[in-house]
């Protein structure tokens, strides 16, 4: 009794703080993008960054909320694919959105004699080609949820997973086959540009780190730029999503080996699911003055 009650709160505080947070960081956004006189790559990224947190909560966290106390069905069969769908969709663009930060980011804090300094995006928009791309390449991968997703009310006897609204059904060999590599391949695409980005960024943040040991010992006065400094909140980012991730994935290989359903294991992931969407914008909210100097700095 006081674990379901605990998993209650739990679920309640998730969604609502983090749609709130979410909601709170795009307004800030979308106010700096409209009122400045210069669009920003990494702003228009971060304010798609919190639109699919956005989609996750709602399609994820809310079901899950409601479910939590035991509020009735409200989705019929084509309610439930949609939101699963949409939900996929969005896990989907969060890894390919982060991917992209973290590279543009690293692109922009290049040196000026750099090659990679000459793919640095010209324009805001430049960056929507890229997002366009990555909503149909998500949408199409989702695709198979269409066909394997079911509500209660409808014949469970095939469903594989405790969720109270939507439920998956076993996939077809053939329908497994088909989209399993294509979802491996995409997170490991953008999980290696995130990390070689990554791996970039610490290394020019070393160096800087060093010239500033320098000029310390100098007694000269240095300023840290503040692109750098975006540079590290981007990381802070990056590090909460793969720890989200990665913990996600450790748990859905655990109790698809284990041979009985373990409610506390299920729960636990279902809230690692909903953990990046709820704590980035915390991340953003946290460092947002630095990461403002930087849209008003030269980025």
């Amino acid at each position: 009794m006081v674990l379901k009650f605990i998993k209650k709160i739990i679920f309640l505080l998730m969604t609502v703080f983090g749609i709130l947070g979410n909601m709170s960081v795009s307004v800030n956004y979308m106010f700096s993008l409209l009122g400045g006189s210069e669009k920003k790559p990494t702003h228009l990224i971060l304010m798609h960054l919190v639109f699919t947190n956005i989609i996750i909560l709602l399609a994820k966290g809310l079901p899950k909320t409601i479910t939590a106390f035991g509020l009735r069905n409200f989705l019929d069969d084509t309610g439930c694919k949609i939101l699963i769908y949409l939900e996929r969709v969005a896990r989907g663009l969060s890894i390919c959105t982060t991917s992209l930060l973290t590279v543009v980011q690293a692109i922009i804090i290049s040196p000026r004699a750099s090659w990679w300094r000459r793919l640095r995006p010209k324009s805001a928009w430049h960056i929507l080609l890229f997002l366009s791309v990555f909503w149909i390449l998500n949408c199409l991968i989702g695709l198979n949820l269409i066909h394997s997703t079911t509500n209660t009310r409808l014949n469970v006897s095939q469903i594989k997973t405790d969720d109270n609204y939507c439920y998956f059904m076993r996939p077809s060999q053939k329908m497994k086959w088909m989209f399993l590599p294509l979802m491996v391949l995409r997170d490991a695409v953008f999980q290696g540009a995130m990390g070689g980005a990554s791996v970039y960024m610490v290394f020019l943040l070393h160096k800087h780190h060093q010239h500033v040991l320098y000029l310390q010992n100098s007694k000269l006065l240095y300023r840290t730029p503040p692109e750098l400094r975006a540079a590290q909140s981007v990381l802070l980012l990056m590090f909460c999503f793969v720890f989200f991730y990665w913990a996600d994935c450790a748990f859905s290989l655990f109790l698809s080996l284990s041979a009985g359903d373990n409610i506390l294991m299920v729960n636990t992931r279902e809230l690692l699911i909903l953990g990046y969407a709820t704590f980035s914008p915390l991340v953003l909210i946290h460092r947002d003055g630095l990461l403002g100097e930087c849209w008003h700095g030269r980025n």
